[in-house]
């Protein structure tokens, strides 16, 4: 006998892993990107790995977030409808697949890839579930928490196919991740207020210090990204990389309109619907791809 709701249960577990949020996945691109080394097989294939296992471990990380969020979450306009604060998945199941993803892919890394990449994903399970448990309520760790998730995605691609991580890459990947979290804060504290008890951590903070958040990482990221350009100034008759940095800060001051206007809460649909954005991400991508392989 089908129980009531049953038909409906893989589709509950595939909406709780958020597919649409495996875009931000793509930054285990980053590395091989920034070192001129994507187009060969024996980088390409390891850091697709890297890509389907980021997939699902940050699905099990949803689903285990979303236990712990139902309740707040019914307070918001849009997270309300997610599978477990509607009630649609059961917790019990919820806290299965969520175990099963996270031990699953943590496994399989271990098997399939380098080590360093199984670090890499069991430091991110790590930060994400104490974050889910208690980190998420402490004002400012929350922040550099999130952007750690952000930047733990960055650097996987280096681990994967064994490529030495830049310090100055680093530094871009930690501050432009801060740079976005600001931004997702203050797009909620935009659309719900301080006092709607969807999260904790947002009475604690103002509109003006997340706007100072926010503006520091991407004077930072603007800074230290010249620095790496010129350092990397290469042997063609164009400086490529140098002018690389036209086309980055563009494109911060583009995303920096939506998160001044509230929308940045959900980064991967600002970037992938804002098509003067995503032109000149491109741009920049190009330009600065034709810079290391010079």
């Amino acid at each position: 006998m089908r129980l009531p709701g049953a038909a409906s249960l893989p589709g509950a577990v595939l909406r709780s892993v958020r597919p649409k949020q495996w875009t931000k996945n793509l930054l285990v691109l980053a590395a091989p990107l920034a070192a001129g080394a994507i187009t060969r097989l024996d980088v390409l294939v390891p850091t697709a790995v890297a890509f389907g296992l980021f997939c699902l471990v940050s699905g099990g990380v949803y689903l285990i977030n979303d236990v712990r969020d139902a309740e707040a979450d019914r307070l918001h306009p849009r997270k309300r409808y997610r599978p477990v604060a509607s009630g649609a998945l059961p917790v019990p199941v919820a806290l299965a697949v969520g175990i099963v993803l996270l031990v699953g892919s943590l496994a399989a890394a271990a098997l399939l890839t380098r080590p360093a990449l199984a670090g890499v994903l069991g430091a991110y399970v790590a930060i994400s579930v104490c974050y889910s448990l208690f980190l998420k309520d402490q004002p400012v760790i929350d922040l550099a928490v999130v952007a750690s998730g952000f930047l733990l995605r960055g650097v996987a691609g280096g681990p994967a196919a064994g490529i030495a991580l830049s310090h100055w890459f680093l530094l871009v990947a930690s501050f432009g991740a801060l740079f976005i979290v600001a931004g997702k804060r203050y797009a909620e504290l935009v659309a719900v207020g301080e006092d709607a008890g969807t999260r904790k951590t947002l009475g604690e903070y103002s509109a003006s210090y997340l706007r100072f958040v926010w503006s520091m990482s991407a004077g930072v990221a603007c800074t230290v990204y010249c620095l790496w350009a010129f350092e990397l100034r290469d042997t063609s008759a164009i400086p490529w990389t140098t002018i690389s940095i036209a086309p980055f800060v563009l494109g911060l001051l583009r995303y920096a309109v939506d998160v001044d206007r509230g929308r940045a809460g959900a980064p991967e649909e600002i970037i992938l619907g804002d098509r003067i954005l995503l032109g000149i991400g491109v741009v920049w991508a190009v330009v600065f791809a034709l810079g290391v392989v010079a």
